[in-house]
């Protein structure tokens, strides 16, 4: 008899969240591997296509299927996070329609659950306490980012299991069952899909002093072809419009991976909007694969600048420099793609920030006719950047990884202030009506 797998992406307790194509990719593709040897119930507190949800109407998509979550006021944020002059939330459908949902489907053998960011645990902790409520003997296993990052910390809050690394085999072990890894992403668990996530590649070849990526997930290595097709295909039969890569080095070796796949699109007259939340290198941006990208339908451009200062790259080992900002906005609007929808992501409240001369980059990204994005600083334990923060923060708190929170803290809240209302006015000198996510 097949085993009861529910499957959750829980809700997000934090000062802010906001929806740049956030799909539980890792739990659908766990579920996709062992499709027909199981029965799924799938319960996204953070989809915005669920019912509720679109009856919001200030929830409503952007042209590229962004846009705002559900969220409710918390009465005062956690203890170690009260000197921070923000309202807290928790983002995500109301928690009695997944406790009358675990009612309707239950009994379930086992409940796995999405995490992401170490900071959104309260969100874990939340789907565990419900679901030891409503079904004390479903096996509760939660995985991801925060349980590989903080295992320890994950351990206290009363899960049966936990997948700390990224090999799944002690997950299939637990489960009983064998994977079959030629199964596509389990993306019909949604009754209605509006947006999508693709993977064209593992890892990430380079080993920035913030970034996790290299250390759980490897260096770089390229996803079978025609399995990325065949997701592609997939999304495309649930009528999705919006597809965001989740590659950490989409641009990584193109020649191999992400222009054969581009030119087979073409080819099948495939016709998508393709966007790069994760931030593309802009070293490997040149005249051709520009063309291609922008024929292809990639639509926004986030570009890895994080700061124009050579010291500060040298220290962190940014990728790349002001110069090859520039020749990579050049090649992009010259290839067709509309100025407004390029934006270059600059680290905000980063523990060098004394060297990164943050307002000179941002003066410079907006001098190239281009929206600049402040991407809050989150140390990451583990890292050499996060382990340095411990100066500051606890970093055997996951809370006190917040993104929100630890500019704030280094920097102090009237400066932060000052940087993001300047990024506000330089974006709006250049398009007054596009700063929605701002």
């Amino acid at each position: 008899m097949r085993p009861k797998i529910l499957l959750v992406n829980p809700p997000i307790y934090d000062f802010t969240a906001y929806d740049f194509w956030l799909k539980p990719y890792g739990l659908l593709s766990v579920a996709g591997f062992l499709r027909a040897k199981a029965n799924f119930k799938f319960f996204d507190y953070l989809n915005r296509s669920h019912p509720f949800a679109a009856k919001q109407k200030e929830l409503e998509s952007d042209r590229w299927g962004r846009g705002r979550f559900y969220c409710e006021r918390i009465g005062a944020p956690p203890s170690c996070l009260e000197q921070i002059p923000r309202y807290y939330r928790r983002f995500g459908l109301p928690r009695n329609m997944f406790m009358d949902f675990l009612k309707e489907h239950g009994p379930f053998d086992f409940a796995l659950i999405q995490t992401i960011m170490t900071y959104w645990y309260q969100g874990v902790q939340e789907v565990i306490k419900d679901v030891r409520k409503a079904w004390p003997k479903a096996k509760i296993v939660p995985g991801g980012n925060y349980v590989m990052l903080c295992p320890s910390h994950a351990q206290k809050l009363g899960a049966d299991f936990l997948v700390q690394t990224n090999n799944l085999e002690s997950l299939w072990s637990y489960l009983g069952l064998r994977p079959d890894l030629k199964q596509l992403t389990l993306w019909e668990a949604y009754e209605k899909l509006d947006t999508g996530v693709l993977r064209l590649s593992d890892g990430c070849p380079f080993n920035c002093t913030y970034c996790s990526v290299p250390k759980f997930f490897g260096t770089f290595k390229a996803r079978p072809f025609e399995r990325s097709l065949a997701e592609l295909e997939l999304l495309m039969k649930r009528g999705v419009k919006n597809i965001a890569f989740y590659d950490d080095a989409l641009l990584f070796d193109a020649k191999k991976v992400l222009i054969p796949f581009l030119k087979e699109m073409l080819k099948r007259s495939i016709n998508v909007h393709f966007h790069s939340p994760n931030g593309l290198n802009i070293r490997f941006i040149t005249p051709p694969l520009a063309e291609l990208m922008v024929k292809a339908g990639f639509k926004t451009f986030y570009l890895g600048f994080e700061s124009a200062s050579l010291q500060w790259q040298k220290q962190t080992g940014s990728k790349v420099s002001a110069p090859e900002l520039s020749q990579a906005v050049k090649h992009l609007t010259a290839a067709g793609a509309e100025p407004t929808n390029i934006t270059a992501y600059q680290i905000l409240g980063h523990p060098y920030a004394d060297i990164q001369q943050l307002e000179a980059s941002m003066r410079f990204v907006n001098s190239l006719g281009i929206r600049g994005m402040l991407a809050d600083f989150s140390p990451i334990p583990g890292t050499p950047d996060g382990e340095l923060c411990r100066k500051w923060v606890d970093m055997d708190e996951p809370l006190m990884h917040n993104k929100t929170a630890f500019p704030i803290i280094l920097l102090g809240f009237d400066e932060v202030n000052r940087l993001k209302d300047l990024q506000r006015k330089c974006n709006r000198a250049l398009a007054p009506d596009t700063a929605e996510e701002d």
